[in-house]
């Protein structure tokens, strides 16, 4: 296995982490504050981890290009979140949820389109297969439903395609930057955009919330103990994508990336005995198929 597709691994096992721990300011925290917890307290780890790195490797200059880069995928980022949670609010949880994994198809047209990459077929089937599976794993291909509100165009399809968008936009966005860098490791580059980034995400949404939500911040200081740990483990789960983004292409970085559906469908049938349907056994195998093509 190539050291990107490891480190792609390691990184969803890290954001699913970070997700359960995220999940436990459900009630606690506004949406938007959740979601800032997630910028705010990996802004540490990640200084912290470029300070290690600049000890022993001179850090490159970074440019205009650089710093434009960081600001597209950092807004993108936050613009996603925010589309992706607007989405799975009332009944097209399974539609909001499956259209978000758009971002992987359309990540490869927005890397064609900005940094002038392309696929091979192989790749190319491996990430449509991945994506069906997707599909069948969330249940959008099973029942009448979701099905109807795919065809319908309403409100969960939208934001979901928007999140989507959002996502592919933010990780072809993050590989531009650090190969914009004219020199250094790809560790290196990675750990550079990833704390540009981070402090570009903290400003603007720490400022969006001090407009919005004014009592928001102390409420978030307030669960700094599951804080930290978010950002601990989201920390180490972005310094994994960045670096198999600076490897390779960010869609092939995020169709491997749908690993992480697979660890909770395990989590779900070994540790929550929870029943499965056989469509959703078969998005799974896909899922697998998929992501062994192009690795």
């Amino acid at each position: 296995m190539e050291l990107w597709a490891v480190i792609t691994v390691a990184a969803a096992f890290l954001q699913n982490l970070r997700s359960y721990l995220q999940r436990r300011l459900t009630g606690k925290l506004s949406v938007n504050g959740a979601s800032f917890v997630r910028f705010i307290y990996a802004l540490p780890f990640a200084a912290i981890y470029i300070g290690l790195i600049a000890t022993t490797i001179e850090l490159p200059e970074p440019d205009f290009e650089f710093f434009f880069y960081c600001l597209v995928g950092g807004v993108a980022q936050i613009l996603a979140t925010m589309a992706l949670v607007a989405s799975l609010v009332g009944s097209n949880f399974a539609v909001g949820t499956a259209l978000s994994k758009t971002e992987t198809l359309q990540a490869a047209l927005f890397g064609f389109l900005l940094l002038g990459e392309t696929l091979t077929m192989p790749m190319w089937l491996g990430v449509v297969i991945s994506f069906v599976g997707v599909l069948m794993l969330s249940g959008l291909l099973s029942g009448k439903a979701p099905l109807k509100s795919l065809v319908s165009g309403d409100r969960g399809v939208i934001l979901g395609l928007l999140a989507g968008t959002g996502f592919a936009i933010s990780a072809v966005a993050f590989r531009g930057a650090s190969l914009s860098l004219p020199e250094g490791e790809p560790m290196v580059r990675a750990a550079m955009t990833l704390v540009v980034s981070l402090v570009l995400q903290v400003s603007s949404m720490g400022s969006f919330l001090r407009f919005t939500e004014p009592h928001e911040m102390g409420r978030v200081w307030q669960q700094r103990k599951i804080g930290v740990l978010v950002g601990l483990a989201g920390a180490c789960a972005s310094a994994g994508w960045f670096t198999a983004m600076t490897l390779t292409q960010a869609a092939l970085v995020r169709a491997v990336g749908q690993v992480e559906l697979l660890f909770t469908f395990i989590t779900a049938v070994w540790i929550l005995r929870e029943r499965v349907t056989s469509q959703e056994i078969i998005g799974a195998v896909l899922i697998l198929c998929g992501i062994l093509l192009l690795i």
